[in-house]
């Protein structure tokens, strides 16, 4: 089944009733959707989160969302949410953001649309004096009229995932350990850190053998990272061919977030991920994510770790 993803409606700068709406639609294509909210602070995903009937909720934080830039919005989201059925208001604002994601994606958009029947959508022709009825077949782009569906109601409790792509790691991480800190019990020292490929090397692994020896953590590794250099052993591996683990917090470093690394890790309670690609499909399983470069990241979290930690 094609995922269904809402994209939030923001209006000076916190999430529109409107997104309640938008809920209740794409359910109505058969599946609970994937709330992205667009922001410059991850809070008001908290917002989205209330609202019942969504698997989970996406804030995309970026500085590009502080003023509305329709080319700069539509390539920040285009990255970070997932491929699917993308449901927006039809409001001018998002109308013209579903039709540039729909570009760069190459599907197709219906816009305005005011009823919705399984994979058939009807929307308004000719200034409102005909309706046509169009059948979607996988991904595309809708909008949705405003005050059409009955919006959803606020008793709901979705998690919220993270991805910071601002390039400001030292409020990321900060942000990221405040919000471990109210989920985690460190005492347990459940907690790894893994590097792949991305590393670029494996002399490079003492900056996350150094973040281990903060947090009493385990240093982990991608089979990449253990299939590429020698200096890795096999004894490292998370994944499916290598060891399975259900830590408190993991923290993926230089890992794209590959099938088989996945099933190793996927059911840890809190994860992190710091790649510098924002497509990487490890964004998509993550709690929190930053899109940096390792040396911009890691030196960062060590800093701030030790400072908590003194």
């Amino acid at each position: 089944m094609t995922e269904t993803i809402v994209l939030a409606e923001i209006t000076k700068g916190a999430v529109h009733p409107t997104t309640a709406e938008l809920i209740t639609a794409a359910q109505k294509l058969g599946s609970q959707p994937i709330v992205v909210v667009p922001c410059t602070d991850a809070s008001i995903a908290d917002i989205a989160a209330s609202y019942a009937g969504s698997a989970r909720v996406i804030a995309a934080k970026s500085d590009v969302f502080s003023n509305y830039d329709a080319a700069g919005w539509a390539a920040a989201l285009d990255a970070v949410a997932p491929s699917g059925v993308l449901i927006a208001s039809a409001s001018p604002q998002s109308k013209d953001l579903a039709a540039r994601i729909a570009a760069r994606r190459g599907i197709s958009v219906v816009q305005d649309v005011v009823k919705i029947d399984g994979n058939n959508l009807t929307s308004p022709i000719y200034s409102g004096k005909a309706m046509q009825t169009v059948a979607i077949d996988g991904d595309a782009a809708i909008t949705v009229r405003p005050n059409v569906f009955d919006a959803v109601s606020s008793d709901g409790s979705a998690d919220v995932s993270v991805v910071d792509t601002t390039g400001d790691v030292a409020t990321a991480v900060m942000e990221i350990m405040e919000r471990a800190s109210s989920r985690l019990d460190v005492a347990e020292a459940n907690i790894i850190i893994s590097g792949g490929r991305g590393m670029g090397s494996p002399d490079n692994f003492v900056h996350l053998e150094a973040v281990a020896d903060t947090l009493g953590a385990a240093v982990g590794a991608s089979r990449a990272a253990v299939d590429t250099w020698e200096a890795i052993p096999h004894s490292m591996q998370v994944g499916q061919t290598g060891k399975t683990v259900n830590p408190n917090l993991y923290i993926a470093v230089g890992i794209s977030g590959a099938i088989q690394h996945l099933a190793g890790m996927r059911s840890s309670k809190y994860i992190v991920a710091i790649n510098k690609d924002a497509d990487a499909p490890i964004f998509q399983h993550a709690d929190y994510g930053i899109v940096a470069t390792w040396e911009e990241a890691l030196p960062v979290l060590q800093s701030t770790l030790s400072s908590m930690m003194a």
